[in-house]
């Protein structure tokens, strides 16, 4: 079974996050039998950063499972491997948001009507849906005009073009009928207790450094 946990670092993204990061998420890539690997180069440098998530359609081909999890999360050592939980035709978020409250629809979503909202922080899927990361089939100029970013993300850091990659990922659900779940659901239909993973995308970077330091000592977790 080959599995690879991918996570994205352009331009040395924050090295005082990565510096509380990396480590747990090597950590965890080892626990659960996984590749560690950071993309750092530029597949597409007139898009924003985030669309290089996608590189993982190129680069996951050859793997059984592929994981996505951002820079600027924390994943607890005990979390449990997600791979062993669900069907290889059945993709992972830890949740997901209701879509039209942020993308305008077209007739990709209409048709699929689930009305489902990629929170691509936190990604898994098998090779049987390395079509979620498929990289746009529409113009960035399109997709940039049908994102509308909620209220609580304009008054932070987020823009329409941080969210492009949560638009191509809900397109791709939406246009290849892909199956979803969340860690949030599986927890709650297996009877699992745990505060396993923290991410917090509207705060500028010295805030989120505190908190996250605030979160580890409430782990009693240091990184190693």
């Amino acid at each position: 079974m080959k599995k690879t946990l991918f996570t994205l670092d352009i331009d040395s993204y924050s090295p005082e996050i990565t510096a509380l990061t990396f480590p747990l998420l090597e950590r965890y890539a080892h626990k659960i039998g996984a590749e560690f690997h950071v993309i750092r180069e530029r597949k597409w440098p007139e898009m924003p950063p985030v669309y290089e998530k996608l590189q993982i359609y190129f680069l996951g081909r050859d793997n059984d499972w592929n994981i996505y999890i951002d820079a600027d999360a924390l994943v607890h050592p005990d979390f449990f491997d997600p791979t062993e939980l669900i069907h290889k035709g059945t993709i992972l978020h830890n949740a997901t948001d209701f879509a039209n409250n942020r993308w305008q629809y077209d007739n990709i979503f209409r048709r699929d009507g689930r009305h489902i909202g990629s929170c691509n922080w936190f990604t898994v899927a098998s090779d049987w849906c390395i079509d979620l990361w498929h990289p746009l089939d529409v113009s960035y100029e399109y997709a940039i005009s049908h994102i509308f970013p909620i209220q609580d993300e304009l008054n932070s850091v987020v823009t329409r073009e941080h969210l492009i990659d949560d638009y191509t990922l809900s397109r791709n659900i939406a246009r290849f009928g892909l199956k979803v779940k969340t860690v949030i659901g599986l927890m709650i239909d297996g009877g699992i207790s745990g505060n396993y993973l923290w991410h917090q995308y509207t705060m500028p970077v010295d805030e989120k450094v505190v908190a996250m330091k605030e979160i580890l000592e409430g782990w009693r977790v240091n990184g190693n």
